[in-house]
């Protein structure tokens, strides 16, 4: 953090001459529930300790001066003409000024400067990341009293109406509340959460990169979000209180939709289980059981390659490479699927063999590059600096 935050303030000096607030917002990953956000379940990510910083500062007018320092790229506009660009990274912090001053806010212009450690394309919120940072920020610059729940509502608009992702508000979510050596057991249907305490103990995260993602994330997640909702209103002609997947039975799925296509009761069994997964796995991290959750993710993978059918032949071959060695108690697939990373619960000591023996299973077997991200629980947006 101390190098990233001297580089930053330095560029922000070289370009503005002139003093900065800098906001740290981190990535996050999620240890278990997936797919279960669009399907009014629980998730629960945990805030990570990397993370994209903004250094910022007001202007005098309505000028908008970004520059990306990672690309070492600059962008300007004003807040009158603020709208999506050719640019995507602007887009990010872009379509938060715009649900700003949609949303009635009063801002100034300003000069910013963005950079970070959260490696792009890993499947752990880059994006969510530089927009929770952008609005926080912005928060503090021009006093808007926002709570951290509004901003992620309003990041999540950003995300939808500027990046053009229809996401839910996990990633959001657990950047802005992130807790160290915390998870956040959170509904996504009530916004309800609680912190879940994360003693990682002899064991550490890591996170395997497959370095594909496959053409196919887009078109397959907007599928799986209909076939769930094909499988609701199955269930719904007969129990009109079940309006989503978060309260179906695997009774009803059996009694319902099973008998209609078995498809579509595939992928909604997936999400019935998962969520009951996750409440599981909350109860083994509160006595601290770490191998039970290392189980839950095991068969939380499964889950995701047989009955959601959203992994990958990368992905897959990741998680059987570790599933017989002791040093690794839980492994999965994280994120949407067809590409980005495993998550990984390792033995400490075990890490740099483990490293090394999938690498080249994985390098030799795939004809692909392998990386790796260690990753440690932590806090969520915060200002690092006032200068």
């Amino acid at each position: 953090m101390d190098r990233l935050l001297e580089n930053i303030t330095n560029k922000f000096s070289e370009l503005y001459n002139e003093d900065c607030l800098v906001v740290r917002s981190p990535g996050r990953i999620n240890i278990i529930g997936e797919h279960t956000d669009y399907n009014d379940g629980f998730v629960l990510p945990a805030a990570i300790d990397k993370a994209i910083y903004i250094a910022i500062s007001n202007r005098y007018d309505d000028a908008i001066h970004l520059y990306a320092q990672d690309y070492n790229a600059s962008f300007t506009t004003n807040l009158n003409a603020v709208k999506r660009s050719e640019i995507e990274w602007a887009n990010y912090i872009l379509g938060v000024v715009n649900e700003l001053q949609q949303s009635g806010f009063k801002l100034r212009g300003f000069n910013a400067v963005v950079s970070g450690d959260l490696p792009i394309g890993a499947g752990i919120s880059s994006s969510a990341a530089l927009e929770c940072a952008t609005v926080f920020a912005l928060n503090e610059l021009n006093q808007l009293e926002l709570s951290r729940l509004q901003m992620a509502k309003i990041t999540q608009k950003a995300e939808h109406h500027f990046a053009g992702v229809l996401c839910g508000i996990m990633d959001m979510f657990a950047s802005l509340m992130g807790k160290k050596n915390h998870a956040i057991k959170l509904d996504c249907l009530s916004l309800e959460y609680e912190y879940v305490p994360l003693h990682l103990g002899d064991f550490t995260f890591l996170l395997f990169n497959t370095n594909v993602k496959h053409s196919l994330a887009s078109s397959e997640y907007n599928t799986r979000r209909k076939q769930c909702e094909a499988g609701v209103a199955l269930i719904h002609t007969h129990h009109a209180e079940i309006k989503s997947l978060r309260y179906a039975t695997e009774a009803m799925l059996d009694k319902y939709v099973l008998p209609e296509n078995a498809l579509i009761d595939k992928r909604c069994r997936f999400i019935v289980n998962e969520n009951r997964r996750l409440l599981l796995a909350c109860e083994a991290l509160q006595k601290n059981d770490l191998k039970t959750l290392g189980r839950y993710m095991f068969e939380t993978h499964e889950g995701l390659r047989n009955e959601y059918e959203v992994s990958c032949v990368e992905l897959d071959f990741l998680v059987d490479a570790v599933k017989n060695d002791d040093a690794v108690i839980g492994a999965r697939m994280m994120g949407g699927g067809f590409g980005g990373c495993t998550i990984n619960l390792v033995h400490k000591e075990n890490v740099d063999a483990v490293i090394s023996t999938i690498s080249k299973k994985y390098e030799a077997a795939m004809k692909l590059p392998f990386s790796y991200h260690a990753v440690n629980i932590e806090n969520g947006t915060e200002v690092i600096s006032i200068l």
